[in-house]
């Protein structure tokens, strides 16, 4: 019988054994964190669908929690909207009513915001107190948590863009990026609560294509998410109305798609360019969840990895029916927030599996039953 030294037997799970020194409630904390962007990433699609984001013309992180009161503060807020340029553009004439109605929808999703902070903040703080993370989880839920800030003072400069001088909306690009560090965030939530959630996988060492499939499919999702915000920031959704064409040709000609100057603007500002990416995006997207799918379900696998590359692969397809019906109908309301939704949980399954595929694939035996257990080694 040979004894195995004891950081030998550390070093050989070092992702379980992290795992198991985090206590179980950090994982449920960091899901219901997830579970709230998800629900911020909706409200916020609600509020641009409803023109109701430049509603807020002041940036009060604090103060602005709490909403108009009295006659008299809902009086003063209106004044102020209505020295917007989205007022006297589009909006003009409207009564107070009417600008309450899409002032609730923005303040509302900058308190659930607040929410969000408060959330993460709390369960971060309780974890240090406890000292319940590692040093190394603890550093980047620090850094989580810096994203998050960050992605506040990113959704103020996308409003401020629309407060300019002309504009009725904001910046499609500001909007692209606030969704995307929204979206990252999503992914840093999702992937630390999987490791820390999940036990380690067991079955045959996958090839290195497979591997690297669900990560390429995360990277594909987010730029797919970056195109859709910029179709939907440039109203390219209500151009070409038809499918599998855009008006009878399946790519238009270069002369469209490239008429700006200089040429790299128009994959930000040309609506052509911007819904023909967004298409073609779809379409590779498919592709790779079908080709994945099809790695991961081979014999010898991890069944549950294989499943779960299924159902990545079936959100894949739901998602691009729903955005054909979503584009051919004209951007219904209903239906362009349900692709948003769903949009976010193709990314919360592709994170997943991305996830567990980096764990340590172990083979399952009585050894890799408990770390215990690999300090002693019979031969």
């Amino acid at each position: 019988m040979t004894v195995i030294p004891a950081n030998s037997a550390a070093m050989s799970l070092p992702a379980d054994a992290a795992r198991r020194m985090v206590p179980g409630w950090v994982s449920a904390w960091l899901w219901s964190v997830a579970f709230l962007v998800i629900l911020m990433v909706m409200v916020g699609g609600a509020t641009r669908l409803t023109g109701s984001g430049l509603s807020i013309t002041e940036w009060r992180p604090v103060s602005g929690a709490v909403p108009p009161l009295l006659e008299a503060d809902w009086v003063a807020e209106f004044a102020r909207y209505q020295a917007s340029p989205q007022y006297h553009l589009l909006n003009a004439g409207i009564g107070l009513a009417d600008f309450k109605s899409i002032f609730w929808w923005e303040w509302g999703h900058r308190q659930l915001g607040r929410f969000i902070g408060l959330v993460y903040a709390a369960g971060f703080l309780i974890g240090l107190a406890r000292r319940a993370f590692p040093l190394g989880i603890g550093l980047r839920l620090a850094g989580m948590g810096l994203l998050l800030g960050f992605q506040g003072l990113i959704g103020w400069v996308m409003v401020a863009s629309g407060l300019k001088a002309g504009m009725t909306a904001v910046e499609p690009v500001d909007l692209a990026a606030h969704l995307f560090f929204a979206s990252l965030f999503l992914v840093t939530l999702v992937a630390m609560a999987t490791r820390l959630g999940s036990p380690a996988q067991t079955g045959r060492m996958p090839g290195r294509a497979t591997a690297h499939l669900p990560r390429l499919i995360v990277i594909m999702v987010l730029l797919q998410l970056v195109l859709g915000a910029l179709v939907a920031g440039s109203h390219a959704g209500l151009i070409y109305n038809s499918w599998p064409s855009m008006d009878g040709r399946f790519v238009p000609p270069l002369q469209e798609l490239f008429a700006g100057q200089p040429w790299w603007a128009n994959f930000f500002e040309n609506v052509t360019l911007i819904q023909l990416d967004h298409r073609l995006g779809a379409y590779l997207l498919v592709v790779l969840a079908l080709w994945n799918a099809a790695s991961w379900s081979k014999r010898g696998r991890d069944p549950k990895l294989g499943r779960l590359a299924q159902l990545l692969a079936l959100l894949v397809l739901a998602q691009m029916g729903l955005g054909i019906v979503t584009l051919v109908f004209a951007v219904p309301l209903a239906a362009a927030l349900g692709h948003q939704l769903l949009a976010m949980f193709v990314l919360i399954a592709a994170v997943r599996l991305a996830t567990l595929a980096r764990k340590p694939l172990i083979e399952a035996g009585p050894a890799a039953a408990s770390p215990l257990a690999a300090h002693v080694a019979t031969r």
